[in-house]
């Protein structure tokens, strides 16, 4: 068997058919789906039971039953007053306003990272706008010599 692939004799198990795009998307695998039969119908007993061994001292139990009640928060609402500005002066203000609240320790510095984000996104796309609006007005002038 020939393949265009590189290397395709190499490869562990058969590569693919061509149009075969494999497991549908989705799907499980058998032992998944044979764990989840075997625990349907007994959530209620083994949460009670981890609770239990929780409440006994077991550590991981316990770490467990925390984790499922109050699950570590990946990101927070961030209550911060940012000039709303299109100017690189207004821009700097924001930047400004980010680093004055993360030394204060208002918000966290990944906080500050993703607001500073958001700044240089705006910045950006108030770049191009502007080069844009240069390139039409540059071709309007050449285009009236």
């Amino acid at each position: 068997m020939t393949s265009s692939r590189n290397n395709a004799e190499k490869t562990r198990g058969r590569p693919f058919e061509k149009g075969n795009p494999g497991r549908p998307e989705g799907a499980r695998n058998k032992a998944t789906l044979a764990a989840q039969v075997l625990l349907d119908g007994e959530a209620e007993n083994i949460t009670r039971k981890a609770v239990e061994l929780a409440l006994k001292g077991d550590t991981t139990a316990l770490r467990l039953c925390l984790e499922r009640i109050c699950p570590p928060r990946k990101e927070r609402p961030v209550q911060l007053d940012i000039p709303v500005t299109d100017t690189s002066k207004g821009m700097v203000g924001a930047m400004s306003a980010i680093i004055a609240a993360v030394a204060s320790g208002e918000i966290m510095p990944g906080e500050g990272q993703s607001l500073a984000a958001l700044i240089d996104t705006q910045r950006r796309a108030a770049e191009t706008e502007e080069i844009e609006r240069r390139v039409v007005a540059l071709e309007r002038s050449a285009a009236r010599k």
